[in-house]
């Protein structure tokens, strides 16, 4: 085990191996930083990397004139995948649905679908997408190969084209960077940030690389609000996420991460769902995190989200936030006693991407940190303990 890092966040994360393979085992590190750590790190200049590498000609503009050409002719459009990589895809969903609204297409049918039900009834006609960070997840390959047989086109967004999802999609959108863990961070954030990409080929509108960076940037800072708010939800017994609009993908990725990398039960809940019937399971030992930071119908979402953390504070529960900063101003310091992580607002980004990409790192962060509390690594996912590693290996993988 070791505890060195020669790491340097600014350069390029390596790829796929070429003749591909899948990434190797992570090392094992006694103590931070974590690989997660320093995936937190990169996730910055990645995201300007990819923005820079996707804007002109390619296979992102090419996917964004057969997503047009989709829609144009009335056929669905299906966004797929499994894990991290299916909350990726939720988030894709609603960036290209914006972008396509915003490109004044009528009738726009853009979905996610998780990629095991996808694979058991495949669309006839249409586009569908699939999200797979390294491009092996059997479930979503079974997905595209099960749509391209039955006569929908075929696209995927993964680390290589050279890979098996690659040889499977028509069009191939490459991240180029692979996560050096196994609890994903830029497994996450490079599919949305491609799919952002795509959505500005297919709306007219650039996609600004420096506003990018400096959202992704900002909300990597504050490691002492992530801190305060890991010693508060550390020895929870359960945690509750709750979102609403374009930000439930983050939260379901939330509920993920937190359960990979410090082992800490979770759960999602749509925001008006947590208020029917599952407040009798909480209590003083509960957790809560509200994700808010989606602009749209933003007033009619806060004065629910109040509604529902006044109920929490009746209770007791351990209520955090991660939320923008204009939520932050409109939202009362008492409501959410175990603390705040503030994204940046980025009025000129579209309002799921500015969502979408601004709590990425947020919520990574507090993950990192509350597995620090809770003293697990998160890097391995539990498959360093010979009980896990049995469990994914009879889970077939």
């Amino acid at each position: 085990m070791t505890t060195e890092s020669a790491f340097d966040p600014t350069a390029p994360l390596a790829g796929a191996a070429d003749p591909w393979d899948y990434a190797p085992t992570p090392s094992l590190r006694a103590a931070p930083p974590y690989h997660m750590t320093d995936m937190i790190a990169a996730e910055p200049g990645l995201a300007r990397r990819m923005v820079e590498r996707l804007a002109g000609r390619g296979p992102a503009a090419d996917l964004a004139a057969v997503l047009r050409a989709t829609v144009t002719a009335g056929d669905p459009v299906v966004v797929t995948g499994c894990g991290t990589s299916e909350h990726a895809a939720l988030a894709t969903a609603e960036i290209l649905r914006e972008a396509a609204g915003a490109a004044g297409l009528d009738r726009v049918d853009v979905r996610s679908e998780q990629a095991f039900e996808l694979a058991l009834a495949a669309p006839p006609r249409g586009l569908v997408i699939a999200v797979s960070h390294e491009g092996a997840t059997g479930a979503t390959n079974a997905a595209l190969d099960a749509a391209r047989a039955a006569g929908a086109t075929t696209a995927v967004i993964t680390v290589s084209g050279r890979s098996p999802a690659g040889a499977l999609a028509g069009i191939v959108v490459e991240t180029a960077e692979l996560d050096h863990g196994w609890c994903h961070t830029v497994g996450y954030l490079s599919p949305i940030v491609a799919a952002s990409a795509i959505g500005a080929h297919l709306s007219g509108r650039p996609l600004d690389g420096d506003a990018v960076f400096a959202l992704v940037e900002a909300g990597t800072r504050d490691a002492p609000g992530a801190e305060g708010i890991a010693r508060a939800l550390g020895d929870a017994a359960h945690l509750l996420v709750v979102g609403s609009g374009a930000d439930r993908p983050a939260g379901r990725e939330l509920v993920l991460k937190v359960e990979e990398a410090s082992w800490l039960p979770s759960a999602f809940r749509d925001l008006e769902t947590f208020l029917h019937g599952h407040l009798p399971a909480t209590g003083p030992d509960t957790g809560v995190v509200l994700v808010m930071t989606d602009w749209d119908h933003r007033a009619e979402r806060l004065a629910r989200a109040r509604q529902a953390l006044a109920a929490a504070r009746v209770i007791g529960l351990r209520v955090a936030a991660i939320v923008s900063s204009e939520v932050d101003a409109a939202l009362d310091p008492a409501l959410t006693p175990a603390g705040r992580l503030i994204v940046a607002e980025a009025p000129n980004l579209p309002a799921p991407v500015a969502a979408l990409v601004g709590s990425a790192t947020p919520l990574q962060l507090l993950t990192e940190r509350l597995a620090r509390a809770r003293g697990t690594n998160p890097d391995l996912i539990r498959r360093d303990d010979p009980v896990y590693l049995a469990a994914s290996e009879a889970a077939g993988g």
